[in-house]
């Protein structure tokens, strides 16, 4: 049984797409917290022994029948309260006030006026600011005991309190970059309503993690799956931490890999981690089990259950495998579903998520997967791993296949490794301030070109360069003219088969990271 943090606010989600950003600011306040469905149950919240609560927003309306709300427990057990868009408003609703839906709905930046200037939650707030609202329904009628703090100009009630009880809502998202005072706003209620003061450390995860795993697995023993980025590097080091030889960690090298990458992360892994690790060729099972697949979500199932298969068949070799070790990080889960609500839409599968076979011998330990990528990189270090496995940048666990459109063969893969390795050295020859993740893209188009007295008909590469904190988002990197010059006037000159080179300037969103 894991103990309690010493003070933890829990995160009741009611569908949101933020539930995870939320807790993410939280802990950047040096807070602990957890996520928990709105439809958990109390006894299950009440055992943490929760400090204060946050109320997410939601894709619902409080006035829908079946719409999720508040379970009463919370409001009775006398802790502070913090409600965001569908949370305030179900707030207000549970507390005896009046929701309406709006007659005009309010989506994107708008304008916050703060009427209550002495009110805790909005100490050191201008009286003007931008915030990023996103509601149709709204508040007509205080809650007794409550009173307004702020609105804006198509929203009578943006912002309400009771002092008295410490319960507050904002109909704007304060965890979002766009809400310009956002962070003082959490940090107000974290610390001038709440009272919470005591500092949560990625020493205290570490520890917390570790008690966790050695718990939940016993005495049994585990494999982890090593594709070679921080994400399983991190979760095989924290469960070896937990089980001590009763990990093993096995590599497929399934024939997706970059440029020499393989031998690089045995190397690492054996050589610097110095943990138990087997090495497994599957490049020809992978490959033929791909012929032909173009479906983006067809190619992430196939490589998912081939996964999965490829580690049951090895774990039976290994005596008291019960665990299979993945290093899912929240995107990947959020992306591929929401997590603690029945609404939600999927952007796409994930192998290690919705890739998954219904049927599995082995139970998942995720130690992860409520982390973000920074947070990983932060708790990697915290673990010792030295620097050049925690910043490598996030690869793709379907590898090259989500690199090559359409269909998969030797000769493809050729290529786009050929020219992502050329885009990054080319990127790292430019200097230290690398962007979050940069790559090449083989796409299906081919064009017309002209090398020497020749005309070419060849293949199209795009290349994407992308500046993001967690992956959730994210920019395209303006890179330097002459970098851009070089990989292309490298690619289409080292690889007779490719004479178009594209970079990618679109945004996350409206696009994902990857292509695929």
């Amino acid at each position: 049984m894991k103990s309690p943090a010493p003070e933890m606010v829990a995160i009741i989600d009611f569908g949101a797409q933020y539930a995870q950003l939320i807790a993410r600011r939280v802990r950047e306040e040096r807070v602990y917290c957890e996520i928990f469905a709105y439809d958990a149950p109390w006894a299950e919240i009440a055992a943490c022994e929760p400090s204060a609560f946050i109320l997410t927003g939601g894709p619902e309306s409080v006035l829908v029948p079946g719409a999720p709300h508040l379970d009463p427990h919370i409001l009775a057990a006398g802790k502070p309260i913090l409600g965001l868009c569908y949370g305030m408003q179900e707030l207000a609703h549970a507390a005896g006030g009046t929701v309406v839906p709006g007659t005009i709905r309010e989506y994107g930046r708008a304008e916050l006026t703060v009427d209550a200037a002495q009110s805790a939650l909005f100490l050191d707030v201008p009286g003007h600011s931008q915030v990023w609202m996103s509601h149709g329904d709204t508040v007509t009628t205080l809650p007794p005991g409550f009173i307004k703090l702020a609105h804006t100009s198509t929203c009578e009630v943006a912002a309400l309190g009771n002092p008295e009880t410490k319960q507050y809502g904002v109909q704007f998202h304060p965890e979002v970059r766009h809400t310009e005072h956002g962070r003082t706003i959490l940090r107000n209620f974290l610390r001038q309503v709440a009272g919470l003061h005591r500092e949560w450390e990625m020493s205290s995860f570490v520890d917390r993690a570790i008690d966790e795993i050695a718990t939940a697995l016993g005495g049994a023993n585990a494999i982890c799956a090593l594709s070679g980025g921080v994400d399983s590097a991190v979760a095989a080091t924290l469960v070896a931490r937990a089980i001590g030889d009763r990990l093993t960690c096995i590599f497929v090298d399934h024939g997706l890999l970059r440029e020499r990458e393989a031998e690089q992360v045995v190397a690492a892994f054996r050589d610097v981690l110095h943990l138990n690790v087997i090495v497994v060729d599957a490049r020809r099972r992978f490959l033929d089990a791909l012929a032909g697949v173009e479906d983006p979500e067809h190619k992430r199932k196939v490589i998912g259950r081939n996964f999965i298969e490829v580690f049951e068949e090895h774990a039976q070799a290994l005596a008291g495998v019960e665990f299979l070790v993945q290093g899912t990080l929240y995107p990947d889960v959020i992306e591929s579903k929401t997590p603690h609500s029945k609404a939600g839409a999927k952007i796409k599968t994930h192998h290690n998520v919705g890739g998954l076979p219904e049927e599995m011998h082995l139970k998942l330990i995720e130690p992860l997967r409520l982390l973000f990528k920074d947070e990983v990189r932060r708790l990697g270090l915290e673990l010792g791993l030295p620097p050049h496995i925690v910043n490598r940048q996030p690869f793709p666990g379907p590898g090259l296949a989500v690199r090559v459109l359409g269909a998969i063969d030797e000769e493809r893969l050729r290529i786009v490794r050929r020219a992502d390795a050329i885009a990054r050295e080319e990127i790292e020859r430019a200097g230290q301030d690398y962007p979050w993740q940069y790559f090449a893209v083989l796409t299906p188009l081919r064009s017309v070109g002209v090398m020497g007295d020749f005309r070419t008909y060849g293949n199209m590469v795009a290349i994407r360069a992308v500046t993001s904190d967690d992956g959730m988002t994210a920019d395209w990197a303006r890179l330097p003219y002459d970098t851009l010059q070089r990989i292309s006037t490298r690619i289409v000159n080292e690889i007779p088969e490719v004479n178009r080179v594209v970079y990618d300037v679109t945004s996350k969103p409206p696009a994902t990271i990857e292509w695929e």
